[in-house]
């Protein structure tokens, strides 16, 4: 299968046009930036894309420094992050990549975030994914990321996620903490200016970086924090030509139809249950024009091969045979030598 084939049918797919062999990508955070054992030259041979993410943006912030270590603890890498400001600093740590203690414990230390993110500049950069576009050829396409200390994520998320935690999250949320609404409307500003800079550059699709389970965050504050910003951020991108996903690899259904009715093009990673709560079929019957960037579930690839065929084929027929590409978006399967190519195969036998 040519390189040329895999760009020209993401492009298809995403332009609604009918499908009968959507595109099979992986992410470049497996391809390229992470330690996998999966050997994918001969796999990109075989007709599997790659799904590129380029960082639009670039900051500069006079209000603190970031300063990593890193130790040996109990035969792991232990690392060290310090934000560093003029009115105290802020502590996380990780052994190996799973974050041990975030930097937001006490309501001072929203207020020391607030205080570490005044003056934040932000100036588009064009260049990540030029360069991504040029690396990639015609075996996938690039989206573009806001990237920075938030990780791409909309600043309740980045709280929820990154910052706080969960548990502590939740409990300052429905306390109302003043301290953490004022920095959420630090955030929502720097937000707001990352997409007007983000649209100057050429990138058609730009993804928030969410990770979105709504039962960690509930449906009420979903429509009180994210709904607005999503609207603010949806008008600035389609003023200028540009499509949003975001990525939502959880259980969405208590929220179906506030994502319905928001003009957000894509919802990336969606995966069926057990890991979702939403089948292809509702999906498609409740988003009928949204683009499915689909994550394969990772026990499909244990199944016996016609069953793993099986799904493969019921997922695109659900969809309509448009828009929808699959991925490897959350795990490489551990059988990837056989499972990658069977699934690349069933595709070409549904074309035509």
């Amino acid at each position: 299968m040519s390189e040329q084939n895999i760009r020209k049918r993401f492009e298809s797919a995403l332009a609604g046009e009918p499908i009968d062999h959507p595109v099979y990508a992986v992410y470049d955070w497996f391809a390229e930036n992470r330690l996998t054992s999966a050997d994918w030259e001969p796999l990109f041979d075989q007709g599997l894309g790659q799904i590129n993410h380029a960082r639009l943006i670039k900051h500069e912030h006079p209000g603190f420094e970031i300063v990593e270590t890193q130790s040996k603890q109990g035969g792991e890498v232990r690392r060290d992050v310090r934000l560093v400001t003029d009115r105290g600093e802020l502590h996380e740590w990780y052994l190996g990549e799973w974050k041990q203690e975030h930097f937001i414990k006490t309501s001072a230390d929203y207020a020391t975030m607030a205080h570490a993110l005044e003056g934040v500049r932000v100036m588009a950069d064009e260049k990540p994914f030029l360069d991504s576009e040029a690396s990639l050829g015609n075996r996938g396409i690039t989206v573009g990321e806001l990237q920075g200390i938030d990780r791409g994520r909309t600043p309740l998320m980045a709280l929820q996620v990154d910052w706080v935690g969960l548990e502590q999250f939740s409990m300052d949320l429905a306390d109302e903490l003043p301290e953490l609404e004022n920095l959420l409307e630090v955030m929502k500003e720097i937000k707001l200016e990352e997409i007007r800079q983000a649209v100057k550059t050429p990138v058609k699709q730009i993804k928030l970086w969410e990770n979105l389970s709504i039962e960690t965050l509930g449906p009420t504050y979903y429509q009180r924090h994210l709904v607005p910003l999503y609207k603010q951020i949806l008008e600035m991108m389609n003023q200028a030509g540009k499509r949003l996903l975001v990525h939502y690899d959880g259980q969405l259904k208590a929220i179906a139809d506030d994502i319905a009715n928001l003009d957000i093009d894509g919802i990336d990673s969606f995966t069926e249950p057990p890991e979702g709560n939403l089948t292809t079929a509702e999906a498609r019957n409740l988003w009928p024009d949204k683009f499915l960037w689909q994550n394969i579930n990772l026990g499909w690839y244990e199944m016996p091969q016609q069953e793993l065929r099986k799904n493969i084929e019921r997922v695109i027929k659900d969809a309509g045979h448009r828009r929808q590409c699959l991925m490897i978006s959350e795990e490489v399967p551990q059988n990837w030598q056989e499972t990658v190519p069977f699934v690349l195969e069933t595709l070409r036998s549904l074309e035509g």
